[in-house]
């Protein structure tokens, strides 16, 4: 009688649980994939989360399962960042790690300042400098934007006409 009330709850919990990675895995492969910067290693990461997920699914009762399975994630990105420093070509590989994950958080998840803060352990206002400092970095290392050594003394584009068009070019 034990074992098959068991099994019956074993059963509803996986069923339960494929469903939400169903929903919410690709999401997270993408977050881990931002976060890290190559595909093997998200991959990695999203299923070490996943798994510890797996193991509370009973004991988050009314708790968000993606917020619990980001936290998860996030944690485990902050645990091992440093593996995560090789750069893979990325944008976001420029940002050391605590600045890519709030800016992921901040950016791309859309948490509020205080729910990113409160998942990453840190004072409100420390985030915002660090998401602040990620988004100056991310804006500063543009490929599209210009240097002040592109422009002359003047303070005009040096490869631009003085009109702001290309030498010889068409508006």
């Amino acid at each position: 009688m034990v074992s098959a009330r068991r099994r019956i709850k074993e059963q509803r919990r996986a069923r339960e649980f494929q469903a939400f990675t169903a929903g919410a895995g690709g999401r997270l492969l993408h977050v881990a994939t931002l976060l890290t910067g190559d595909p093997g290693e998200a991959e990695r990461l999203v299923v070490a989360a996943l798994s510890r997920t797996y193991a509370d699914w009973f004991r988050m009762r009314g708790e968000d399962p993606y917020a619990h399975a980001r936290q998860e994630l996030t944690a485990g990105y902050a645990h091992r960042a440093w593996r995560y420093r090789r750069p893979c070509g990325g944008r976001l590989d420029r940002l050391p790690p605590r600045e890519r994950l709030v800016l992921v958080l901040r950016m791309y998840e859309g948490l509020a300042d205080e729910q990113a803060a409160a998942q990453l352990g840190l004072p409100t206002e420390r985030l915002r400098t660090l998401c602040q400092r990620a988004v100056a970095a991310m804006r500063s290392r543009d490929p599209g934007s210009r240097d002040r050594s592109d422009r002359d003394a003047g303070g005009r584009d040096a490869g631009r006409a003085p009109g702001g068009r290309e030498p010889g070019g068409s508006w």
